[in-house]
């Protein structure tokens, strides 16, 4: 697995139609509204909880945004957004949209209770979360209280990094200490742990952490504007193929 996050704690705006081919985007957004829509069919409304997979896969236009109430009102808007890579063998697949409501994540708690965690995609300690991806991808929402912590047995093979929503605390068995708007990346391992400090900032009560990880692909990648793929040639020919139209029309009624 390889992905970039795309932290989005911002004014609220969207984006105009774009393109994307051969990776995916996955919107995890923890507060707000936000309006999806693509050129192959897919789309929707995500709330709070709510997260919006979506496989760009050959090529496809789509446009993301709050909805007009939320810009006049100014609403909260705190969201996450990962580009994750796909293989060589799956860059070209016919486009796909996952709408994973809040309600569907499988909750987890920490044998104490000090922990709440929400599994997204992949697997921990037996449970399965609802994403479906195309290599072993585990991403999940930890909620961990003041002073409690969290070790979570984890796949020796995979890669694991923790982002840091809100709040402060630590990581690993050395304590490293990250907080609000910062990642950390682990070392090799069965098991990852999350510490939350014993006080936290006013604007949050807990720790909020991103925990995310999978198998590492170990694949040539080549990544320019919308477009990630294995091969300068494929980048050129992505753009070629945008500007001709092969990648999809913004449908009538959006124009």
């Amino acid at each position: 697995m390889s992905a970039t996050l795309r932290p989005q704690l911002r004014e609220l705006r969207g984006t105009p139609w774009h393109p994307h081919r051969g990776f995916e985007t996955v919107t995890y957004l923890i507060d707000g509204t936000f309006v999806h829509r693509d050129s192959h069919g897919g789309g929707g409304v995500i709330n709070g909880g709510d997260t919006q997979w979506m496989t760009a896969g050959s090529g496809l236009l789509h446009i993301e945004a709050p909805p007009e109430s939320l810009v006049v009102s100014g609403g909260l808007f705190h969201g996450l957004q990962l580009w994750v890579n796909l293989p060589k063998s799956d860059k070209m697949m016919a486009p796909r949209y996952q709408d994973i409501g809040g309600g569907q994540v499988k909750l987890l708690t920490s044998a104490d209770g000090g922990a709440l965690l929400r599994l997204i995609a992949g697997e921990i300690d037996g449970h399965q979360g609802p994403g479906i991806t195309h290599t072993p991808i585990t991403m999940m929402h930890v909620t961990v209280n003041p002073g409690a912590e969290v070790t979570l047995p984890w796949r020796t093979d995979f890669n694991a990094l923790a982002y840091a929503l809100a709040g402060r605390g630590s990581a690993g068995a050395q304590g490293r200490p990250f907080r609000m708007g910062q990642a950390v990346v682990f070392g090799d391992g069965d098991s990852l742990t999350i510490r939350a400090d014993d006080s936290q900032e006013s604007r949050s009560p807990n720790f909020e952490v991103v925990l995310l990880g999978g198998l590492p692909i170990r694949e040539p990648m080549m990544h320019y504007g919308p477009f990630v793929m294995n091969t300068h040639a494929e980048l050129a020919q992505a753009f070629e193929d945008f500007q001709a139209g092969r990648l999809g029309t913004i449908p009538a009624d959006a124009r």
